[in-house]
Order: C-alpha cells, then structure tokens, then sequence
C-alpha cells in the first residue's frame, strides 16, 4: 500500500510539473511581454541589417548568423510600442520556429518566469476593433501585468510571411 500511495504522490507532481510552462519575459516601451522559453535560441546585441527592398517597416531586413539567413523583426514598431532606437543596449531575441530562426527586436530582456495554468489567463475580448490573435494571455507579476506573446502565430502571420503557412501551427491556448 506504502507503494501506491508513493505512485499516487508522483503522479502528482508529474501533474503539477507540466502545467508550470516557462516564458522569457522582455520590454517593449513602458510595457512587460513574455515569450515560450522554448522557442528561443539565443539573445545577442542588436548589429547591422541588410535591409530588403519593399519590406514593411518592422522587418528590418535580415542578418547571416553562422551561415544562416535571420529575418530580424522590430517588436517595437510591430506592436507600435515604444520608440524604436538602435544603440549597444538594442537587444535580439533569436527564436527557432519550425527549423527556422527569426530575431526579434525588443528593448531588453527582464527574466525567465515559471506560470501555472492558474497563474494565465486567457486575453480579454476587445471585439472586432482589436486582434488578438497574437496573444496567448495575461499574467500578474508582482505589481505588473504581463502579456504573453503568441510568437509563433505572430511569425507565421501572412503580414510577416517569414514561415510557409502551410506548417502547422499550434494555436498557443493558455
């Protein structure tokens, strides 16, 4: 009896250890944003772009990093938050969606955060005046809201083209 009640106390804890999702939390302006800590590849300094032709204004173009061809994407200007500067304190993060890797512009990186399912919350109905589509949810920390990003249905958008939409795409659910 001793064993199953030993089975009965891990099985929690297995429970309890994948409801608790880890997020990379950075700031865009004056306001806290959290990315799936699984999608990043590494955060580097901002460098020089080789800007493309006819892109939309948050591509900033594309850089080679170690052989490979990175679209950077300005948060910033995407999300129409903040004011977008480029100096040694302009942070990338590197995010590997579906074998492809994409940086993202944002002002600086805060921590990585651990949040239960009870600790997100889904984001709220603005109606049609508002997308939403690239937000998976709310979280509180400490005195802050926290909004945790979508990331890849934002690089899978067709206003990014950056991913072949024909790849499935998870929808992100809190």
């Amino acid at each position: 009896m001793n064993t199953n009640k030993q089975d009965a106390g891990n099985d929690e804890a297995k429970v309890t250890r994948t409801d608790v999702q880890e997020y990379l939390t950075f700031s865009l302006g004056d306001e806290q944003y959290a990315l799936d800590i699984m999608s990043v590849k590494e955060i580097r300094g901002y460098e020089a772009v080789t800007r493309i032709a006819n892109a939309p204004d948050f591509i900033k173009g594309v850089i080679n990093l170690r052989g490979d061809i990175v679209p950077i994407v300005d948060l910033r200007i995407k999300f129409q938050v903040g004011e977008a500067r480029y100096d040694e304190f302009t942070i990338v993060i590197v995010i590997q969606i579906h074998e492809r890797m994409v940086g993202i512009v944002v002002d600086g990186v805060s921590d990585v955060i651990s949040l239960s399912r009870e600790e997100r919350r889904p984001p709220p109905e603005f109606g049609v005046g508002f997308d939403s589509r690239f937000l998976v949810g709310l979280a509180k920390l400490e005195d802050q809201m926290v909004i945790l990003v979508n990331i890849e249905a934002l690089v899978t958008s067709e206003e990014l083209c950056l991913l072949d939409r024909s790849e499935e795409i998870t929808d992100g659910t809190v």
